[in-house]
């Protein structure tokens, strides 16, 4: 099955673009990083203490930047009409 070929700007095409290789591992860097960092600072003191983490709040931590991220690479290439074609 052959995808549908949509305007550069159309918001399918730019949510392809957004979910596409260089903008998902641009994601990725951004969760590890920011989410590290903000796990650090809501669970830092449970984790050095050994105590049990909230896996929950955990997992989502990494899950918001990458989120934040994707949408707005997905908002810039709506904005700029750009294409991995």
């Amino acid at each position: 099955m052959t995808r549908k070929k949509y305007p550069p700007n159309h918001p399918v095409s730019a949510l392809q673009t957004a979910l596409s290789g260089r903008y998902v591992q641009r994601a990725f860097v951004v969760a590890v990083l920011v989410g590290t960092i903000l796990n650090a600072i809501n669970q830092g003191d449970v984790i050095v203490a050994g105590d049990g983490v909230a896996w929950l709040k955990f997992a989502l931590t990494y899950c918001v930047p990458f989120c934040v991220s994707t949408f707005a690479s997905w908002t810039a290439i709506m904005e700029n009409g750009q294409r991995n074609d």
